[in-house]
């Protein structure tokens, strides 16, 4: 049986999943995206391979780096996942760069035992002051198996088209207007982005989306305001698209901000 149960707690997200039908979508996180593989293998395409984290495997994800997942077999999967912003890691690494991640499967019982505790505390409610805490040692430990971002920069033409974007979420996706700005034809544009981030723009459009809508649902704790302004037709429609990406609707979500 397939369960996704979410708790956040001193903005952290964290996932406890267990799947054997279920697979996600290719999407991506505005987050760092860290898990543990705890039974079964977690089979998912990154950057154009096919990635196996076994059990004990730590799972590292960049953010805005497209990914999908699934059981390899019919066995199935459990894994603890935890969404950091970037801007929570530099303040917390005190630093004002970014780091990406230079492996997207590790294996290190030290830094698993990290985030095996940061996920438990924040789904035991822990104080905020002692996740705090647990985050800090746990980012001591990533910098051993991060490095600085020197990894090519997105063009310039595809980060303008990403604000726009980003702009106009409770809209219909207007590609002639993207276009027009950036003096490319439709298809030379859909051609360039979907080089650059792996997916097509309508689906990063869409994936942003569901993103802000996930956002809203924490910060207004309402799922008919993240219909409205993010113009989804309604919520079936909403829940639709959030459960690809999430496992879960945007009405199971609340319940699970809600501690239920």
């Amino acid at each position: 049986m397939d369960k996704f149960i979410y708790r956040k707690a001193a903005g952290i997200t964290a996932l406890s999943a267990k799947m054997t039908d279920f697979s996600y979508k290719m999407h991506s996180h505005r987050e760092y995206a860290i898990g543990v593989t705890l039974r079964g293998i977690q089979e998912y395409s990154l950057d154009g391979s096919v990635q196996l984290s076994h059990q004990n495997g730590i799972m590292l994800f960049n953010p805005e780096q497209v990914h999908n997942g699934m059981a390899h077999d019919a066995r199935g999967l459990e894994y603890v996942m935890l969404y950091i912003d970037p801007a929570l890691l530099m303040a917390v690494r005190g630093k004002n760069e970014m780091v990406r991640f230079s492996e997207p499967v590790v294996y290190d019982p030290a830094l698993e035992k990290k985030i095996l505790m940061l996920s438990d505390a924040i789904f035991h409610q822990k104080d905020e002051a002692l996740c705090n805490e647990m985050l800090l040692s746990l980012t001591d430990c990533l910098t051993e198996t991060t490095e600085p971002a020197d990894h090519k920069k997105d063009n310039v033409r595809i980060n303008t088209a990403k604000d726009m974007l980003h702009a106009n979420l409770d809209q219909l996706l207007k590609l002639d207007d993207i276009c027009s700005e950036l003096q490319l034809s439709k298809f030379q544009f859909i051609r360039m982005f979907k080089a650059q981030t792996g997916i097509t723009p309508y689906q990063y459009f869409l994936n942003c989306k569901i993103e802000h809508a996930k956002q809203l649902i924490e910060t207004k704790r309402d799922v008919y305001a993240a219909v409205a302004e993010c113009g989804f037709v309604d919520l079936t429609h909403l829940n639709k698209h959030f459960k690809s990406v999430f496992g879960i609707t945007a009405y199971e979500y609340l319940t699970h901000l809600n501690g239920k």
